[in-house]
């Protein structure tokens, strides 16, 4: 067993799943699948080949070219995501054949190491077992593959991300210790199909990140910021065709505004803009000084360019409205809907700069999807 893999002792398993697959689910999936793949057979053999797996077993199997075709599409229809111009060309890491906690650590890592490819960032999907009538598939717990800890302090405030503190007393109180930093990279907590749950620390390999700097600013360096590479979400499972694939991590790549605009300003996550204010020199004492919207642009700058030095991709949020927009105008002409929601999809600054501002969205919700349940 590798070193940074821990086995842990089991603790409370969900229920087996115990529902068959809704026919009807399936056979839209399939006949969706062949009108946009028509070289891929008689769609009518495969939707007898389906009722008759789900009629004996409660579930079917989808082959690799449905599996592929389902999680790009689960992207097209992701309605929170402006990144989707590049839907097709999402890596889908077939791995169906995994239950056990440990291959799905050892995958995860491998999933990271290809993704970040030295900071060139592939959109790439790894899928994992599926829950079947009494068995479920594989789980991780945590909601991205790369988070911050966030240490409750003896006065109770939080060291690094408020966001990740339940998580983080839950990761420690199976045995996992990290050096109270602002920056500790949480370790992944795995649940296997059967069997106890583990708990993977992920090698320093497999994990880039960048310092934050400022190509003005030569202070900003001395606030000690920094953010991972790879935005690769496991907390949601992938919908395809009645059929549930809990363990999917995903990923794109970063939009600036992301990190600057988000998980570095916001009050209940990092809360950097009153520091970047102080080190401006801004008037902190009135709002009408919009000393927010300052420190705000600047701390923005400031992940765009260190992205940028550091050779890892990344786009603005400017570039990317209009790349959405590009994709909108694709989808309307092959005929299809593209849904999205308006809150989602302006970018958390300067949203009224940006061309998704002006206009309403298709707000209904398309199967395959990625979705949150657990």
């Amino acid at each position: 067993m590798r070193t940074w893999i821990r086995s842990l002792r089991p603790f409370d398993i969900h229920a087996l799943v115990e529902r068959t697959i809704d026919l009807r689910e399936a056979e839209r999936f399939i006949r969706q699948f062949h009108a946009e793949n028509p070289g891929s057979g008689d769609v009518n053999a495969r939707l007898r080949d389906v009722a008759r797996d789900v009629a004996r077993y409660g579930t079917y199997t989808h082959t690799v070219e449905e599996l592929t075709f389902g999680a790009r599409v689960a992207w097209r229809n992701s309605n929170r995501c402006i990144g989707r111009l590049y839907w097709r060309s999402l890596k889908v890491r077939d791995r169906r054949q995994v239950t056990g906690a440990e291959g799905v650590a050892l995958e995860c890592v491998a999933h990271l190491r290809e993704a970040t490819g030295e900071g060139r960032i592939r959109p790439t999907i790894t899928v994992f077992a599926p829950d079947m009538p009494a068995r479920r598939g594989p789980r991780i717990l945590n909601e991205q593959l790369i988070r911050y800890a966030g240490h409750r302090a003896e006065d109770g405030s939080i060291i690094g991300d408020p966001r990740n503190a339940a998580f983080t007393e839950l990761a420690e109180s199976h045995g996992w210790r990290g050096r109270s930093g602002r920056f500790d990279v949480l370790p992944l907590l795995i649940e296997p199909s059967f069997g106890p749950p583990l708990l993977c620390n992920l090698p320093g390999d497999a994990v880039l990140e960048v310092p934050i700097s400022h190509p003005e600013y030569r202070w900003f360096a001395e606030l000690g910021l920094r953010w991972h590479a790879v935005p690769a979400i496991s907390g949601m499972c992938l919908e395809i065709g009645g059929i549930c694939y809990p363990c999917a991590p995903f990923n794109g790549w970063y939009m600036g505004a992301e990190i600057g605009a988000r998980n570095l300003a916001d009050p209940d996550r990092y809360d950097q803009l009153p520091v970047v204010a102080e080190r401006l020199g801004l008037d902190t004492s009135t709002e009408r000084s919009l000393w927010r919207d300052h420190a705000l642009v600047e701390l923005n700058v400031a992940v765009l360019h260190s992205f940028e030095q550091a050779g890892v991709t990344m786009t603005d949020h400017h570039t990317e409205s209009r790349r959405f927009l590009t994709h909108l105008a694709r989808e309307e002409k092959a005929g299809r809907v593209c849904p999205a929601d308006w809150s989602w999809i302006v970018p958390p600054i300067s949203g009224g700069a940006t061309p998704v501002f002006h206009r309403y969205y298709d707000e209904r919700t398309l199967k395959p999807a990625y979705v949150h349940h657990r």
